[in-house]
């Protein structure tokens, strides 16, 4: 079956369309422009600011033109991650799909549920000619992922709606009413390309096949981070004997916890056996540890080629401490609401970015400002003392819960009324635009809610089918009670 046969087959239409758009953050320009053709054959009212967020406007069925507006919010861009094994161009090729049970899923790459399915629900809502609404307006912002550029960039009198449903969330039943804010630290490396001393044998040394995940969404469940993994190992490594580091590469995107590292590394030709036993008991370590949580990691050795150079020891040996001292997970949770994440931190990616250069990048967040700023300036100071030149980024703000939020009452009471059950009030660990809309439109009253994902941000990504048929039910009553306000 393909999934734009599945029900309700107007919401899947559209999510099967949006798949075949590639959609990378910071690459928004086709996805754009399927929005704005998609406005024209609807003959919709269509608008982009500067940032280039697009918003469509839909009025009111006849009979509703009291009723307040309300603003149907999703993110165009995706996260594109893939498996090492995995030929896939982002910014050419379709993602391809299939139904695995009650799943859909993506062949070794993420699906961008997040967020397609929420644009994909605009959409249906945009183009149904018998849903009972108020005015609508469908806000489509720009780069979500790796900067929320659209959200910072989200000019004065583009919407002008009461209420906003932002259809970004991960869980079925849970309507979220909070979040955590971010911030992003880079710390830079400066290195000497020394030459290859004689009588060395080159091993490449790969953690591979962990589950990764959202930086946010994922963070409270303990999984492995290939970053801290493959530093462990070299940590160990250089205290016993003498190991030069000639290459290093981990992680890929600030919001996702790592899956995959490698280190092309020096050793002496007599120490190659030993130092593939160590690494063998270690690999036995590892897979103990994380059993639990990470079943199928591997951490692996081969031959390498000989490398041009290697990395001035005294830096290399800076780094790989550094990355094995820097803090990576829960920091702190929260006190006032149970089970929630307050602080976090995510060690998410090295790279040798330019000659001389090696760049580390970390990710922060807290529903709490200070304690925001508290673990990205902790960070700073790890690597500083490390001899890394530290820089943070603009942040982002949290989203400060109303329990006192009417949009809030009606989308439970909707909820209760559909499936004899109240779902549950919660915030998320993970950023969403909310808390900067706020800072524009201070206005407005403000839920998050969405199917039910899994993986999100790596490419086990998932989506729940009967799931998508609860939350367009859910969109759709919501709307029809707010009409009748």
């Amino acid at each position: 079956m393909d999934i734009k046969e599945l029900k309700p087959t107007s919401i899947w239409h559209y999510f099967d369309a949006i798949t075949g758009v590639p959609r990378p953050s910071k690459k928004e320009e086709r996805i754009r422009e399927f929005l704005l053709n998609f406005a024209k054959e609807q003959n919709l009212e269509v608008k982009v600011d500067k940032t280039e967020n697009v918003v469509i406007t839909k009025e009111a069925t006849p009979g509703c033109e009291g009723a307040p507006t309300v603003i149907l919010q999703a993110h165009m861009d995706m996260v594109c991650e893939k498996n090492g094994d995995v030929k896939h161009d982002f910014e050419r090729d379709p993602i391809e799909t299939y139904i695995d049970g009650e799943w859909v899923k993506a062949r070794g790459t993420t699906l961008g549920a997040d967020n397609g399915i929420g644009m994909a629900a605009a959409m249906a809502v945009l183009a149904d000619k018998e849903l009972k609404h108020g005015r609508i307006q469908a806000l489509f912002t720009v780069d979500e992922e790796t900067g929320l550029t659209g959200a910072f960039g989200l000019e004065s009198g583009m919407i002008d709606g009461k209420y906003l449903l932002n259809l970004d969330s991960e869980d079925e039943a849970e309507i979220f009413i909070g979040c955590a804010g971010g911030i992003d630290t880079t710390s830079t490396f400066t290195y000497k390309q020394e030459a290859l001393p004689a009588g060395k044998f080159y091993l490449r040394v790969e953690v591979k096949n962990l589950l990764g995940g959202h930086s946010g969404g994922d963070i409270h469940l303990g999984r492995g981070n290939a970053n801290k993994l493959l530093a462990r190992f070299l940590w160990l490594c250089m205290q016993r004997r003498e190991v030069h580091l000639c290459a290093i590469d981990g992680g890929n995107l600030r919001n996702a916890i790592p899956r995959e590292a490698m280190a092309v590394i020096a050793v002496n030709r007599e120490e190659k056996e030993a130092v593939r036993a160590e690494l063998n008991h270690y690999a036995a370590d590892v897979a103990a540890e994380l059993s639990g949580v990470d079943p199928n990691v591997t951490v692996d050795m081969v031959t390498a080629d000989t490398p041009e150079f290697m990395i001035e020891d005294k830096v290399a040996r800076a780094l790989i401490s550094a990355l094995y001292a820097a803090p990576h997970g829960v920091i702190a949770m929260s006190h006032d609401i149970e089970g929630l994440v307050e602080t976090s931190t995510n060690l998410a990616s090295v790279k040798m970015t330019e000659p001389g250069k090696i760049v580390v990048a970390t990710s922060q967040r807290s529903s709490v400002e200070s304690e925001k700023y508290d673990i990205a300036y902790q960070v700073e100071c790890l690597f500083r003392l490390a001899g890394a030149e530290p820089s943070h980024g603009d942040g982002y703000p949290g989203w400060k819960p109303n329990m006192h939020s009417r949009i809030k009452d009606i989308a439970v009471e909707a909820y209760q009324e559909l499936y004899q059950q109240t779902p549950a009030i919660k915030a998320i660990h993970a950023g969403l635009e909310c808390g900067l809309f706020l800072t524009k439109y201070p206005q407005l009253d403000m839920i998050s809610f969405g199917p039910t994902l899994r993986g999100v941000h790596s490419p086990d990504e998932m989506m729940h089918i009967p799931a998508v048929e609860k939350f367009w039910n859910h969109l759709v009553l919501i709307l029809e009670k707010v009409a009748l306000e």
